[in-house]
């Protein structure tokens, strides 16, 4: 990540989210292909040293990104977002879960209901996304944060940061 970029990352306990503003060196246009097309998510949306692997994606309003993180021993970890609102170049949200390869929901996992918004500066020529990760218990929240998603969500968005530099 480049220094001179914004980069938040607050738990909040009382509303059970996670909030993060992060911006990236890429026009708006740019920053939300790299957030709705699957062929770009593949190259950044796992932590290294995973690979996201897209089974199928459906980026409108009731459709559902299915796919894999894959581990270097060939592990298969399955996930879905449900899109649920998509206003263009704005903003989404999206019902995140774990899930089978079929796509059926985990029910051991909690889900998390993501909300991302796009803002550009065109000053800078850079985008900020402001995320907001809910979860519905304080008791997801934490088991969330237990399995590190601090640590392999600021991989992955640096993992971002690498694409806009090479593409």
């Amino acid at each position: 990540m480049k220094t001179h970029l914004v980069f938040d990352f607050t738990i909040n306990k009382e509303d059970h989210t996670v909030l993060v503003k992060r911006e990236f060196n890429a026009n708006l246009s740019h920053t939300w292909d790299a957030w709705t097309k699957p062929e770009i998510l593949d190259q950044w949306w796992a932590p290294k040293p995973y690979q996201t692997i897209t089974k199928s994606m459906d980026f409108r309003e009731g459709g559902t990104w299915l796919y894999a993180m894959k581990s270097p021993e060939n592990e298969y970890h399955w996930c879905k977002n449900d899109y649920l609102q998509i206003e263009p170049l704005h903003s989404y949200t999206g019902l995140d879960a774990f899930c089978d390869e079929e796509g059926t929901t985990s029910t051991e996992m909690p889900r998390t209901k993501w909300t991302n918004t796009f803002t550009e500066n065109t000053n800078k020529n850079t985008t900020l996304v402001s995320i907001v990760a809910q979860y519905e218990s304080l008791e997801d929240l934490e088991k969330i944060i237990a399995m590190g998603f601090k640590e392999g969500f600021t991989m992955a968005l640096s993992n971002l940061d690498d694409y806009f530099e090479n593409n």
